[in-house]
């Protein structure tokens, strides 16, 4: 009797040992629930391969893997002028697993109401800020933008824009507002809008000079003008449109946003390491590549800010819906 009472004393003290050893174990597995990130985080890019978004996605994503220790794919969704990529993010969930690119032409087609609004992301930075362009071929008739306006008042003229909506379409729209005969002819994918350009079924590219460096360097495209307060670096001598008569500046801009409802802790950890990119030499570097600003960055803290004054200019210019 005395044995079997001993037994069960010693089972019951390894029975509270094992379920103290349990609970002892329980804040490590929450701490492994809670880290992050734990899994890859997508990067959305709402425009096919190859165009500025795209490289700026590609490089981003190089740069942060090795800070937050996960891999970053790159998700190409285009179409809708970047609303059919917003899409996918705004239907995932807000658990800090997915990001996008916004860019100001996306930006504009919410003005005056669309399918989400401004408040249904964070952006996390702003990571890189462009003049718009006019371009050419280089044997193009047109010499100056003198020479293009002259005989968009007499004649239409092909424009390959992105997309319906966008501030491409805003900023050739005041032209048109002047009596010039520009027919936007959109094409989502870059490379689509570039081969238009040299294959000769365009006749003016909208774009920005980073993201059609190639082309310049090798002297196949040349700038006409600027919408800008300043022409791309290295482009001093071409016209700005206001000084044209034509006002209205939209810079394009590229920024990665997550969506509403993501954890301020998860995004604090977000926007602290792309701001280590944004102020890396290697980004710095990719700025001047890409005939972007230098100060182009701004941290997530002032980014929700910037992307107010964006909209509200644009719904200032964009034209009014019927």
């Amino acid at each position: 009797m005395r044995d079997l009472c001993k037994q069960r004393v010693r089972r019951r003290l390894l029975a509270a040992a094992a379920g103290g050893a349990a609970i002892a174990l329980l804040p490590s597995v929450t701490t492994a629930q809670d880290k992050y990130p734990s899994r890859p985080i997508e990067l959305i890019v709402p425009w096919g391969a190859g165009g500025g978004a795209d490289q700026l996605a590609r490089r981003v994503s190089k740069l942060l893997e090795p800070d937050l220790k996960t891999s970053i794919p790159v998700i190409n969704v285009p179409g809708a002028t970047g609303n059919t990529g917003m899409t996918k993010l705004l239907s995932a969930a807000s658990d800090g697993y997915s990001t996008a690119i916004l860019i100001g032409d996306t930006l504009s087609t919410i003005a005056g109401g669309g399918r989400w609004k401004l408040a249904d992301v964070v952006p996390l930075g702003v990571m890189i800020r462009q003049p718009t362009g006019l371009y050419v071929k280089a044997d193009s008739k047109y010499k100056t933008f003198d020479d293009l306006l002259a005989d968009a008042r007499n004649n239409e003229v092909k424009v390959a824009i992105l997309g319906f909506g966008s501030a491409d379409e805003i900023l050739i729209n005041q032209i048109n507002a002047k009596g010039a005969k520009f027919r936007m002819v959109p094409f989502a994918q870059p490379g689509e809008r570039y081969s238009a350009i040299l294959g000769g079924h365009a006749d003016v590219l909208v774009e920005q000079a980073g993201d059609i460096r190639s082309f310049l360097d090798s002297k196949q495209m040349r700038p006409l003008l600027f919408f800008a307060s300043a022409p791309a670096p290295g482009f001093d001598s071409v016209p700005l449109a206001k000084d044209k008569g034509f006002p209205i500046v939209i810079n394009q801009f590229r920024s990665i946003v997550v969506r509403a409802g993501t954890d301020p802790k998860q995004i604090a950890i977000l926007s602290a390491a792309l701001e280590k990119v944004g102020r890396s030499p290697d980004f710095v570097k990719y700025l001047e590549d890409e005939l972007a600003y230098p100060d182009s960055f701004i941290p997530g803290a002032q980014a929700t800010a910037f992307l107010e004054r964006e909209l509200k200019s644009i719904e200032q210019n964009a034209p009014k819906k019927q």
